[in-house]
């Protein structure tokens, strides 16, 4: 397995995290140390979360764990996205395509939860149950 930055979530994240900077731009000076640093940091995070996922795959515990806080984070991102709907700084449009976009991130990451051996190093380390 390549990089980090091969996993399609990473990708896709990445992508979603960029639209929201530059969306976030038009967001009001009064927003700026609240909602546009918050949606900001959320969506950076998911990447962030899923680049150290990778980093941490040769056991099992450490992979999902980090996946699961990029889960989180998705869905914080999701939760400025209506935040920035509802104050008027996004269309319904804008709001519709990229939740759709949050909800595709979240279905990549929750598969690379539900699937981790499809992901892990070869010399991988597994929790064993007594």
């Amino acid at each position: 397995m390549g990089s980090f930055k091969d996993l399609i979530a990473y990708k896709k994240s990445f992508e979603l995290a960029m639209d929201i900077f530059v969306l976030s731009k038009k967001f009001p000076q009064e927003e700026k140390y609240s909602l546009t640093d918050q949606i900001r940091r959320s969506s950076r995070s998911v990447s962030a979360c899923i680049a150290e996922s990778y980093r941490k795959r040769r056991y099992e515990a450490h992979f999902i764990s980090k996946l699961t806080d990029a889960d989180m984070e998705n869905s914080e991102t999701e939760v400025w996205l209506d935040f920035a709907l509802r104050c008027g700084y996004i269309s319904d449009l804008e709001n519709q395509n990229l939740i759709l976009r949050v909800n595709e991130v979240g279905k990549l990451i929750n598969y690379m939860i539900a699937n981790p051996e499809k992901f892990m190093s070869s010399n991988t380390t597994r929790k064993v149950a007594n």
